[in-house]
C-alpha cells in the first residue's frame, strides 16, 4: 500500500527551517545555496536546452534563493538575468545577490528584461507572503504570466497561499513548482492547483529525524494510494457481506440522478442496492440497471421498511426541496443507519439545526458548503481547509468538500486532500455518482473516514482514466462507470 504523501503549514516549515539551519552548525546561508542549487538542478532536468534565463527576485530570502540559482547559470554559460523590483532586504539575501554580481551577473529593473528569456524562474514572494501583491509587483506577474517561456516557481507560485490554496491578487501560473523541505499544504486544493503546475519536492538533503514531532497539517492521497483501501474479497463472499446501500431521490424530472448514485454503489462493489423514487421513474429504471431493487414511495410510510432493510442510505441525488422530498428528508434524518447527504439533501440540513453522527458523510461543493456554514461561496474557496473543518464542528460528521483538490476532513484527523480528478468532471451528475461510490464503501465496512477518502479518491481515479481515453470536455459520468468497477479490484496473484 503506498501511504499518503504528509503536507506541512507554513508554521511547520518555519521549523523545519530552523531545524535544518542548525544541523547545517547554524549556516542559515548554507540553507540557501542548497535550495538555489536545487532550483538550478530542476532547470538543468526539465529545461536542459534553456539557455537565455530570466529570473525574477524579490527581497526577501525566497529572492536569494533565485540569486543562487541565477549565479549557477551564469557559471554554466547561460545568458541570465535577474529582474528585481528592489533590492535585497535580508543579509541572506544581500551575500546571494553579492556573489550573483560577483560572478558577473547583471540586475535589470525593467520588465524588458523578460524579453529573449526561453526560461523564467520566480523567486519573488515565497511562504511568508500574507497580503496582495502591490501594483508594481502585480504588473511584473502578469507580465511574467504572459510571456510564452515555461516558468518555474521556487517554493510557491508568487502570490499564492502555501497553506489556504488561495490567490491573495494577482499570482504567478507556473509550468512547474520546486518546493523545499516538505511539501506544502495550500498547493493541492482550489484555485493553487493551477498556479503550481507541476509539483516538486527538494528535500535539501536534510535528514529525516528534522520532522520528529512535527504533525503533517494534512495528508496527500494519490491514485497510487487506492489499492491499498479494497483488498480482495474472500472466496466465500456473499452479497449479504457487502452491504446494501438505499438511495433516496429522484422527484419529477431529475430520475436519472437517483440511477446514477445507485449504478455507482453497483459498480463500487454494494452486495444490494435499493432505489425509493417517484413511480414514474422506476419502469425507466428497472429497464436501465434491473440489478437494482426499484421501490415507489409517495408516503414516509412506504420508505420506512426499506429504511429497516438497508445498512447505508444515499440521499439527495434529484430529491428536491418540495413537500415529497422534505418528507423523506425528514425520515432519513430521524434513521440511526449511516447515511450520505448529497445534493438538496444538503439544501435541506443547511435549514435544519440537526447534528449528525460521525457515522455519516456530507458531500457539498463549495456553494453547498457556504448554504450550510451560512457564508458566501467565495469565503469557502478562500480558505477549503477552514470551511471543511467549520462544517466538522458545525455537523459532527465526515466531509468531502468538492472541487479542484477535494478535502475530506474528519473529526479528530488531518484533513486528507484528494490528489485526483479533472476539468471534465464539472458536469451535473458526477457528484450523484459521488454519492453513490461512499456509500457502496461505507456498506463494506470501511470506517466512515476511510469509506469517504476511498469514495472521493476512487472517483476521482475513475474520471482521470475514463478522460485518458476521449479527452475530458465532454466527459460524462456514466464514462466512469467501467472504471469505479475495474479500479476497485486489485489484482489477484
Amino acid at each position: 500500500m503506498h501511504s499518503p504523501l504528509p503536507l506541512f503549514d507554513t508554521d511547520a516549515l518555519r521549523t523545519l527551517e530552523t531545524r535544518g539551519t542548525a544541523f547545517l552548525d547554524g549556516d542559515a546561508f548554507a540553507l540557501m545555496a542548497r535550495a538555489g542549487q536545487a532550483g538550478w538542478r530542476s532547470v538543468l532536468k526539465h529545461w536542459p536546452q534553456a539557455q537565455r534565463i530570466a529570473v525574477a527576485c524579490g527581497p526577501g530570502n525566497n529572492g536569494g534563493d533565485g540569486y543562487v540559482l541565477a549565479r549557477h547559470a551564469q557559471d554554466s554559460g547561460r545568458s541570465v538575468q535577474v529582474l528585481r523590483l528592489q533590492p535585497p532586504a535580508t543579509p541572506l539575501a544581500q551575500r546571494a545577490c553579492d556573489e550573483y554580481l560577483a560572478a558577473g551577473g547583471q540586475v535589470a529593473e525593467s520588465i524588458d528584461a523578460l524579453r529573449d528569456a526561453d526560461l523564467v524562474v520566480d523567486a519573488l514572494f515565497g511562504i511568508g507572503l500574507s497580503r496582495a501583491p502591490d501594483a508594481e509587483a502585480t504588473m511584473l506577474i502578469e507580465a511574467i504570466n504572459a510571456h510564452p517561456a515555461p516558468l518555474l516557481a521556487l517554493d510557491v507560485p508568487s502570490g499564492i497561499d502555501a497553506v489556504r490554496g488561495c490567490a491573495l491578487g494577482a499570482a504567478i501560473a507556473a509550468d512547474r513548482t520546486l518546493q523545499f523541505i516538505a511539501r506544502h499544504r495550500g498547493l493541492r486544493t482550489g484555485v493553487a492547483i493551477d498556479h503550481a503546475g507541476e509539483l516538486e519536492l527538494a528535500t535539501l538533503e536534510l535528514p529525516a529525524p528534522l520532522f520528529d514531532g512535527i504533525d503533517a497539517a494534512a495528508l496527500a492521497y494519490r491514485h497510487d494510494a487506492l489499492h491499498g483501501f479494497f483488498p480482495l474479497r474472500p472466496r466465500d463472499s456473499h452479497k449479504g457481506r457487502n452491504g446494501h446501500v438505499l438511495c433516496v431521490g429522484g422527484d419529477a424530472g431529475s430520475g436519472g440522478a437517483v440511477l446514477l448514485a445507485a449504478d455507482a454503489a453497483l459498480h463500487c462493489g454494494a452486495g444490494l442496492v435499493s432505489v425509493a423514487t417517484r413511480m414514474g421513474h422506476v419502469p425507466a429504471l428497472l429497464a436501465r440497471r434491473p440489478e437494482a431493487m426499484a421501490h415507489a414511495v409517495d408516503h414516509a410510510e412506504q420508505l420506512a421498511p426499506l429504511l429497516e432493510r438497508a445498512d447505508v442510505i444515499a440521499i439527495g441525488p434529484g430529491l428536491g426541496q418540495g413537500e415529497w422530498g422534505r418528507m423523506l428528508f425528514d425520515a432519513v434524518l430521524a434513521c440511526d443507519k449511516p447515511r450520505v447527504f448529497d445534493a438538496d439533501a444538503l439544501n435541506l440540513l443547511a435549514r435544519s439545526s440537526r447534528r449528525l453522527t460521525e457515522c455519516d458523510v456530507l458531500t457539498p461543493h463549495p456553494g453547498e458548503a457556504g448554504r450550510l456554514l451560512g457564508i458566501a461561496t467565495a469565503g469557502v474557496q478562500r480558505d477549503r481547509f477552514a470551511a471543511s473543518q467549520a462544517l466538522v464542528e458545525r455537523y459532527g460528521a465526515q466531509v468531502v468538500l468538492k472541487g479542484a483538490g477535494s478535502i475530506v476532513a474528519s473529526p479528530g484527523a488531518p484533513p486528507a486532500v484528494i490528489c485526483a480528478g479533472n476539468p471534465g468532471m464539472a458536469v451535473g451528475g458526477m457528484g450523484d455518482l459521488l454519492t453513490g461510490c461512499i456509500a457502496a464503501v461505507l456498506a463494506q465496512g470501511f470506517a466512515s473516514r476511510d469509506a469517504a477518502i476511498a469514495g472521493a479518491l476512487l472517483h476521482a481515479s475513475a474520471g482521470d482514466a475514463a478522460a485518458r481515453v476521449d479527452g475530458e470536455r465532454g466527459l460524462l459520468p456514466s464514462d466512469l462507470l467501467p472504471w469505479l468497477r475495474r479500479l476497485a479490484n486489485p489484482m489477484r496473484r
